[in-house]
């Protein structure tokens, strides 16, 4: 009889852990919940923006690529855009990529998705955080950051 020590958050952290990799199956979702918002009546008219951390950022831009008039504006949290792959080319959603300033390995993959990215973009530092963003005022600064993106792209909220 196999007895399980672990608690049940974390058994549901080793089926799911897979999932979070899966970026095909992450834009296909995404690009699923999009198209109910067209269809759906409350939503239809709204506009469309995207936040994506980590692998979460790649599958955004997939998912953005395959609808491009529906996605309105992508921001990248400590993302990893280079997983989209083929898509940066054809994201055409003006898109943020957020980076900690210490988290060197994060930067360089952006700077390259950016050169491959053909869309309105822009890349942002945050000076002194980390991969996490755990310093004092880092998240702040990337919710500020955020806003101010989907504020210009997507139209000031009321």
């Amino acid at each position: 009889m196999g007895h399980s020590c672990q608690a049940p958050k974390e058994q549901v952290d080793l089926r799911t852990r897979p999932l979070r990799f899966d970026l095909e199956l992450l834009a296909g979702r995404l690009g699923e919940a999009t198209g109910w918002l067209q269809r759906d009546p409350g939503t239809r008219g709204f506009r469309v923006g995207y936040f994506g951390a980590s692998t979460g950022a790649g599958a955004a831009i997939m998912a953005a690529a395959e609808r491009p008039d529906a996605v309105s504006a992508i921001v990248s949290r400590g993302g990893r855009p280079d997983l989209a792959g083929a898509a940066l080319r054809r994201v055409k959603a003006p898109t943020l990529l957020i980076a900690g300033g210490e988290d060197e390995q994060v930067i360089e993959l952006n700077r390259e998705a950016l050169a491959e990215m053909r869309c309105e973009k822009e890349i942002a530092i945050v000076p002194g955080a980390t991969h996490l963003f755990e310093e004092p005022g880092a998240l702040e600064e990337v919710s500020s950051l955020a806003l101010n993106w989907f504020a210009r792209h997507l139209g000031r909220l009321e």
